[in-house]
């Protein structure tokens, strides 16, 4: 079953779910004249279309790339899971407003068994299907089903404190309906505003995720031609479409030949261990002023800021020592670079040295 199957699969069973819950939590909302079930019946309908839109949106995402979008229709999720945190963020807002004014002039309810049971099971019903949704979207990496997944476990506590406050109504005569309404909404537009944030980022541009980061650069390391990778950067264009740049160490004795014979079976590699596309760039290796570089590990060991260096290399015919370094961001690169670059003048005044200055885009 490819990804595309299992989204769809999954979001039909969340569909099925909530629109018998939508039945059954509105029936009992009614016939008890409970503002807390029947606003529990709404945020189930709203979880009932965010899983038509996650449909929608993934079979879009699907299209085949063309002329006009080369790398494909990928980021079609992050728009269809950002449609689906403003419905959830509006239907907070709007349960936020009915609810307000019962707190001030509660209706009368009127709980009965038939009622409680109902929603007692739709609480366990809600607990599996929240768990179910999410499990399978971090396994197919789909942010909207772990939303949903998210929303339902979400739904199925809040409904836990709708019972509590009907046992409290039959039972001590307390209304707390309006109350419980806030409570229920405000949760409701926090968790709209959350995946807002998580889908705003992931359009913004979020850092490479650590563990694939360090297993990417491992399994380069692992070809024997290979002294190092660095600055790998990656891009998405959807949750599984990725391609992007590292930059690996190689011998300076290496031939052009060489070079390509390496960077097409790492190329190769990486993309049957991650479905993921690089662009290779080469750093050559020489050891003849190695004295040089062990001296600027040396200063750099002294520097909190400073992360990494590499790309060291001299151009003899240039008096030129070339390398790249990687600070934490916030440090103050000018005044750290200068000081290097006087420390290094200092020993070895033959040269002179370009840092560029890089960025820490990867672990």
């Amino acid at each position: 079953m490819t990804r595309q199957d299992k989204i769809i699969k999954t979001s039909v069973i969340g569909i099925v779910v909530n629109l018998i819950l939508v039945a059954f939590k509105a029936f009992v909302g009614i016939v008890t004249n409970s503002i807390a079930i029947t606003l529990d019946a709404v945020n189930n309908l709203t979880d009932a279309l965010s899983s038509i839109i996650t449909i929608i949106g993934v079979k879009l995402a699907n299209k085949p790339r063309d002329k006009k979008h080369p790398y494909g229709y990928g980021r079609i999720e992050y728009i269809s899971s950002a449609i689906i945190a403003a419905i959830v963020l509006w239907a907070g807002v709007t349960a936020f407003m009915e609810s307000w004014p019962k707190i001030f002039t509660p209706d009368a309810t009127n709980y009965t068994t038939v009622s409680l049971v109902i929603i007692a099971v739709a609480i366990i019903v809600k607990l599996a299907l929240g768990q179910y949704v999410k499990r399978v979207g971090k396994d197919i990496n789909s942010q909207a089903l772990v939303a949903s997944g998210s929303d339902a476990l979400f739904d199925s506590i809040l409904s836990l404190s709708t019972l509590l406050a009907a046992i409290i109504s039959i039972y001590f005569h307390i209304s707390l309906e309006g109350i419980l309404g806030v409570v229920i909404s405000i949760v409701i537009i926090k968790a709209g505003v959350d995946m807002i944030k998580e889908v705003a980022d992931s359009i913004i541009g979020e850092r490479i995720d650590s563990d694939l980061s360090k297993k990417i650069k491992k399994s380069i390391r692992e070809l024997p031609e290979v002294y190092g990778a660095y600055d790998l950067s990656l891009h998405n264009y959807g949750p599984e479409k990725m391609s992007g740049s590292v930059h690996i160490e190689v011998d300076d004795t290496l031939t052009a030949l060489d070079i390509h014979k390496l960077t097409r079976a790492l190329q190769l590699k990486i993309y049957e261990e991650f479905t993921i596309f690089l662009t290779v760039g080469i750093y050559a290796r020489n050891d003849k002023y190695e004295d040089v570089r062990n001296y600027l590990e040396e200063i750099i060991s002294e520097y909190e800021e400073i992360l990494e260096i590499h790309g060291f290399i001299v151009i003899e015919e240039q008096n030129l020592v070339m390398f790249d370094i990687i600070m934490e961001f916030g440090a103050d690169r000018e005044m750290i670079e200068n000081e290097i670059r006087e420390k290094l003048k200092s020993k070895y005044p033959q040269f002179n040295y370009e840092m560029i200055d890089d960025y820490d885009v990867s672990d």
